[in-house]
This record gives structure tokens, sequence and C-alpha cells, in this order.
């Protein structure tokens, strides 16, 4: 019995030490801080702001622009997300907006982001977002995604009549190929990248840095 689980607790032993070196490395990288002219969001609704949350009295604005099945995203949302969440928006020190960039390199990720702005129609757009980062496991290497979607859908209670709908119907395609198209006018191509103030970031930040950048912001104001 014992020799038959020791392959098993080595496969333990392998993932734990694979996400340790993932954490720390996440952890341990610094962005890349580039000082720029950052233009405003395109106005009168030309394209859409993306998803918010925070309040508009907060003295500094974040822009992410964000790939679901980008590796680093992920690691941004599951490693420094909630601390942003709790420290700096809850606190009203930040307004964060979350714009959708799908890369053309990855193969599932315009199912992913549809699969969000459809939960995002039922008041769900931030559990999805953290449902789809949080199980990257479950549908980044599925030929056809639309069912793992579905079901981390499902998870966070939509009407599954209305997703499965919208999700048939492909109306947000277009709001997500504008904002494609919004953001290679700005320069942006990887992800993630953030504005903050007028320095434009590119890596997954850990919050000591992000902070340090909004209060800079904050101090510039």
């Amino acid at each position: 019995m014992a020799g038959s689980l020791k392959p098993y607790y080595i496969g333990l032993g392998v993932i734990a030490l694979a996400g340790a070196t993932l954490i720390y490395a996440a952890r341990s990288r610094g962005g890349d801080v580039t000082a720029v002219d950052v233009p405003p969001l395109a106005p009168g609704g030309a394209v859409f702001e993306g998803h918010v949350i925070g309040g508009d009295s907060a003295p500094v604005t974040i822009i992410e622009y964000a790939d679901f099945e980008c590796p680093a995203c992920a690691q941004f949302a599951i490693l420094t997300g909630p601390d942003i969440k709790q420290r700096l928006v809850a606190t009203g020190q930040v307004r964060w907006i979350f714009r959708d960039l799908p890369l053309s390199m990855h193969r599932n990720t315009m199912s992913a982001h549809h699969a969000a702005q459809c939960a995002g129609e039922q008041g769900r757009f931030w559990e999805m977002h953290d449902q789809i980062f949080f199980n990257h496991g479950r549908w980044v290497p599925e030929r056809r995604p639309e069912r793992a979607l579905r079901d981390l859908a499902h998870a966070i209670l939509v009407d599954r009549g209305r997703y499965d709908e919208c999700m048939s119907s492909n109306r947000y395609m277009p709001r997500l190929q504008q904002l494609q198209a919004d953001a290679a006018a700005r320069g942006i191509s990887s992800t993630p990248t953030f504005e903050i103030g007028g320095q434009r970031v590119s890596g997954a930040l850990h919050y000591d840095e992000l902070k340090r950048l909004v209060d800079r912001a904050a101090a510039a104001r």
C-alpha cells in the first residue's frame, strides 16, 4: 500500500514546488514603468469604458488591460487582486477599470471574454472574472472551452437560459473588437498593462509596487 502511494506523494511535491516557484516569481518581479502622455478614454461612449469598481470620487483611477488566457494576468488577479479590492478600492483610494484585451495569440481567450460579458449582463462580471482566472486549468487547455466556461457561469448562479442565449448570439463580439482596436490605437499590445495617472506600466505588479505608484499619482494631483 505504502509503495503504491509513493508516486502520488512525489506528484504532490512537484505540484507544490511548481506553485511555490510561480508565486515567488510573480511576487518578486516588478513591472516595466514608462512615463507617457496617456490619452483619455474615447469620449461619448464610443468605446465601452470597461467594468468598474470603486467610486467616482477616488483620487486615482487605474485602467487594467488584461487577457483572460494570459498567465501573468491570472497571477496578478489571484495574488494581488484581493489586496487591491480590500486595501485600495474599498478604502476609496482607487477607482479600478478592467478593459478586455483578448490577444490573438490565445486560442480560447475570446470565448472567455465573451462569457464574462454575458455574465456581466446579469450583474455578475466580477464574479465571472474571478472564476475564469482562478480556474485557468479547467478551460484554457480545452479545444472547445464553452462547456467549461458554462459550468463556471452556473457556479455563480447566472440565469442559464439568458447566459446560453447571450453566448450563442455573440452579441458582445463587436464590443470586444472595439476594445482590441482602441488598445492598439493607444499603443498597448501586451497584458497585463496598467495606466496609472501619467504612467503606463507593463507586467504583473506586486501590491507594494502598485501602492507606490498610486501614492505617487495621488500626490501629483
